[in-house]
């Protein structure tokens, strides 16, 4: 008989308004599952978490090439990491700007979800990747990484960003920047020029100060709404074995942004 009761849990820091637990719950209801799902807040609850990657039995394709997990999964004795940003990213860029120049992108942040996205950035056909953060070392480190996998490709850190982008077809903004919790811009937006795409990684909120700037400039632009939903259809998928509607959860995680929009508003 299938397994119908499911415990999850979130690690990480400031992580008390997110969405996840609603957004996988309300899934596992609509599937006829139970599925409780805990937030573990290092800000508030004083744990103390070490690199999760020496702790794994097992790591997917992806988690071991990227060097880094989102999701782990208990099952048979065993733990295994998988890094579910990585297709989440891929699969929301696909859908929303699928048609987008990718000869010279810039990608600004080399923290996990920037290591993830440089990995899709590559599978999406983007010849050219520069990498920009302001710990350059960090950067430099990541771009020699990822083309390792990708020979026939280019990934290379820059030092600064105007020069990375003064050519480029595109910008993926990955920093914490934007954030309810860190508002406002993390360069200059007139940076960008009106034949660009940006795209955002943030989803809370959805509407970020770079995207607002970058559309005064005519870009294309792509919110962190997406990569959420997909990354999550990704993780649901690997804690229950059971494929999600992928269309429901993105139903339901607007809902919920748009309420939680309306709260603060009204605050």
């Amino acid at each position: 008989m299938a397994k119908s009761n499911f415990l999850v849990g979130l690690i990480g820091e400031g992580i008390k308004a997110s969405l996840s637990p609603a957004l996988h719950e309300e899934e596992a209801r609509c599937q006829g599952l139970t599925l409780r799902y805990r937030l573990i807040d290092l800000a508030r609850d004083g744990s103390c978490v070490t690199a999760v990657l020496p702790l794994l039995t097992e790591l997917s394709e992806d988690a071991r090439a990227i060097g880094a997990v989102n999701t782990v999964v208990f099952r048979e004795g065993k733990r295994k990491g998988f890094n579910t940003d990585c297709s989440g990213f891929a699969t929301s860029f696909g859908q929303k700007l699928g048609d987008a120049a990718r000869r010279r992108v810039v990608l600004l942040g080399a923290g996990g979800a920037g290591a993830a996205i440089a990995h899709a950035a590559m599978r999406l056909g983007v010849e050219r990747l520069f990498i920009v953060d302001r710990d350059h070392e960090r950067a430099e480190t990541l771009a020699r990484s990822v083309a390792g996998h990708y020979p026939d490709q280019l990934v290379a850190s820059a030092g600064e960003l105007a020069s990375a982008v003064e050519r480029a077809d595109g910008l993926i903004h990955a920093t914490p920047t934007g954030m309810a919790a860190h508002p406002g811009l993390a360069f200059d937006p007139s940076l960008l020029r009106p034949e660009m795409w940006v795209v955002e990684i943030v989803y809370f909120p959805l509407e970020t100060e770079l995207l607002r700037a970058a559309r005064t400039r005519s870009c294309r632009t792509l919110d962190g709404g997406g990569m959420m939903v997909w990354q999550a259809v990704g993780a649901f998928e690997h804690f229950t074995g059971i494929r999600p509607d992928a269309a429901r959860m993105e139903a339901h995680f607007l809902k919920m942004v748009s309420r939680e929009s309306g709260t603060r508003s009204d605050s």
